[in-house]
Formats: C-alpha cells, sequence, structure tokens
C-alpha cells in the first residue's frame, strides 16, 4: 500500500507539471557572468571556483552564494554547485517562458545542470513562484528538484527521529479563470457611454 507521503509527492508533482510555464529558454545560449570575491580556474579541465559574496548571472537566471564550483563538458554545457555560507541559504531565480512569471528557490546548497535541465536544491529546501509579483505558489521540504525540459517538480520530507519520513508542505494557488476575470455583459453595458440630448429651437426637434 502506498504511504500518504507518496500520494502527496505525486499529486504536487502533477499539479506543478501542468500549472506551469516553461522556464526560459533562451537562458541555455545566454553567457554566464560572475562577480566574487576570489576566482580559481583550471583551463585545462575547463573548472572555475568562485568565492566571496558570489553573484552569478545568465540571461534570467540569478544565483547567489557564498561558493560555486562551476564545470563545463566538451559539448558546452554547464555544471554549477552553490554552497551557502554558514547559517544562510543559497539562492536561485529565473523567468518562465512567455508570461511575466518567475520561480525561485532557496538551500544551504544548490545544485544546477544544463545538460539534465535541472535544479535542485538541497537542505532547507524552499521552492516559490510568482506572477509578477504576486506569490502564488510556496513548497518546502528537504530535497527539491526542478526539471526544466518536463516542468515537473519533485519534493522530498525531510528524515525525521526515529527514520520516519518528514512532511512535505505546499501552498499551490489555482490559476485564474479567464471566464471569471472578464467583464460581464451588465457591467459593459454600464461603462457604455450614455446618450447625449442636444438642444432644440423647434418644439418637434429638427425639421425633415
Amino acid at each position: 500500500m502506498k504511504s500518504p507521503l507518496f500520494s502527496l509527492l505525486l499529486i504536487a508533482s502533477l499539479t506543478l507539471a501542468m500549472g506551469l510555464a516553461r522556464a526560459e529558454k533562451a537562458d541555455r545560449n545566454k553567457p554566464m557572468n560572475v562577480e566574487s570575491d576570489a576566482l580559481r580556474h583550471d583551463d585545462l579541465k575547463q573548472t572555475s571556483v568562485f568565492t566571496g559574496r558570489v553573484v552569478l548571472t545568465k540571461g534570467t537566471i540569478l544565483i547567489r552564494g557564498a561558493r560555486i564550483d562551476v564545470r563545463q563538458d566538451a559539448e558546452g554545457y554547464q555544471f554549477g554547485v552553490v554552497v551557502a555560507e554558514p547559517g544562510k541559504l543559497a539562492f536561485f531565480r529565473q523567468k518562465r517562458e512567455g508570461v511575466e512569471e518567475f520561480i525561485e528557490g532557496e538551500g544551504e546548497t544548490i545544485e544546477y545542470d544544463s545538460r539534465a535541465d535541472t535544479v535542485k536544491f538541497i537542505s532547507n529546501a524552499q521552492l516559490r513562484r510568482y506572477r509578477g509579483a504576486t506569490l502564488n505558489d510556496e513548497m518546502t521540504g528537504a530535497v527539491i528538484l526542478y526539471n526544466n525540459t518536463t516542468d515537473v517538480f519533485t519534493i522530498d520530507g525531510a528524515v525525521a527521529k526515529g527514520g520516519l519520513a518528514g512532511r512535505v508542505r505546499a501552498m499551490l494557488t489555482p490559476a485564474p479563470d479567464a471566464a471569471a476575470t472578464a467583464p460581464s455583459a451588465e457591467a459593459n453595458k454600464a461603462q457604455a457611454p450614455k446618450p447625449v440630448l442636444r438642444d432644440s429651437t423647434t418644439l418637434g426637434g429638427e425639421k425633415k
């Protein structure tokens, strides 16, 4: 028999998969820009280690952390591991494709894989979705994996004392109904301009 935790994870994954737009695909081809206090780069191994108040941007992607290790393979795909400062969380943010929506998350460690097109938030993981400036969905768990290609989120609960699975928490807001938000016929009628009466010098109006 499947556990309630498994059912919750399945429902959360399916709901998010159906309700969210794709991540910004143009980000894949954008250059990566990084600011940090220090950098160690190995051109032969194609690895870079940025340390100290690191800020990484790549198209609409924004990543912040205390340290970022980046590796690039022969085909140009990039793999990054972001580590937060002690007592803090690393940060990730990206725009959604074709809509004014943003996905952002935090974790003690963040793993970014451009080949698999995935982002993983590890330890004290948090994930939020915004429509414009309005918070719509919010999830927390031990590990959150977001797949850009399939638009599926997988959330695992923390392991509590005694080896029991912890709880996943999620707040999901339904997408606005276009029919419900469209103005009604009565509203359109009420907003229509009223007829203007014209002055007349004759009792019967204008002569025909």
